[in-house]
């Protein structure tokens, strides 16, 4: 039996609790889809007849737009729900809206909230298949699976690489699903940041933690940076802009003391000149806008496997 075809969960809330081989499928089914989108016609009747209903609580540019492409080259129907024009400005609950939508018969919804749980209690109550697109500071399991599988294109392999990831630690779900992941498939983690963005309890994550930018990136293979989340801070955790550059911000004298074929990533968006050189984010090591293009076909093969049509088509 095939890693796709033993696939069996409804629901994708994180990172945390997918076994190895469960990753392995999404990036193995992702390397077909990819082939999709390289097509002059970029669409496939995969997933015809199914129905997607996109929850965005929260500003997504990246995330929102990729799940919606994903689900037109997969010829689904998805339904774009906004929250501000919704009966949630009338003071309708969140599963109560999720009900209203279930009884329309969704096959998947995809939600990104701003409260951490919120996926896994809709998923809870619905038939429907949840997939978490971010849940506070929590989860984002899609972008660590999407990260995965960019580092698999330049490294061939996760296992042995060394990782580190750079800036607000405390407030990024990304850098939890990413450790969560990259931990699971034997990469050796390191992150760093301001102690002021660090969480207390950081070395529960499963990463070395440091507090140098320089000591977190020599002989790095793999180099994360993570915006400065401003949104979720309740005060400002660093005297400025340009302090935090001079300290943390990725440049391209710095990236000397990494591996010469080292990879630099970032999630986005990027706020250039605070975590980042422009010169680095264009540079030849920057794989950025390849994550973004590889965001749209592990998305796909996630969709693919959730709705089941993997059994189907068996």
């Amino acid at each position: 039996m095939t890693q796709e075809a033993s696939w069996t969960r409804k629901d994708l809330l994180g990172i945390a609790e997918l076994e190895p081989g469960e990753i392995r499928a999404i990036l193995d089914t992702a390397e077909t889809f990819l082939e999709v989108s390289q097509r002059a016609i970029k669409k496939v009747p995969t997933l015809r007849g199914k129905t997607v209903v996109n929850l965005f609580f929260e500003p997504s540019t990246r995330t929102r737009s990729s799940f919606e492409i994903a689900q037109k080259r997969l010829s689904a129907d998805g339904l774009n729900f906004s929250a501000k024009t919704s009966a949630l400005t009338k003071g309708e609950s969140l599963v109560d809206t999720a009900l209203t939508l279930q009884a329309m018969q969704p096959d998947l919804i995809v939600i990104r909230h701003a409260y951490p749980g919120a996926p896994h209690m809709l998923a809870r109550r619905l038939e429907a298949g949840v997939i978490n697109a971010g849940d506070g500071a929590h989860e984002h399991p899609t972008q660590a699976l999407l990260d995965a599988y960019t580092i698999l294109q330049h490294k061939e392999r996760l296992a042995g690489l060394k990782v580190a990831i750079v800036g607000d630690i405390e407030h990024s779900r990304v850098v939890r699903s990413n450790i969560h992941l990259l931990t699971k498939m034997e990469a050796e983690v390191t992150v760093a940041g301001p102690r002021t963005m660090m969480p207390r309890a950081a070395e529960t994550l499963g990463a070395k933690v440091v507090f140098s930018l320089e000591e977190a990136i020599t002989d790095a293979d793999v180099i994360m940076m993570l915006r400065v989340q401003l949104e979720r801070q309740s005060r400002l955790l660093f005297p400025s802009a340009r302090e935090y550059f001079r300290l943390f911000g990725l440049t391209r004298e710095r990236l000397k003391v990494a591996k010469e074929d080292a990879i630099i990533m970032h999630p986005g968006p990027m706020n250039r000149g605070v975590e980042i050189a422009s010169e680095v984010a264009d540079g030849p090591h920057s794989v950025i806008l390849e994550q973004v293009s590889n965001g749209v076909a592990v998305r796909m093969a996630v969709l693919y496997l959730l709705s089941g049509a993997h059994r189907e088509l068996a």
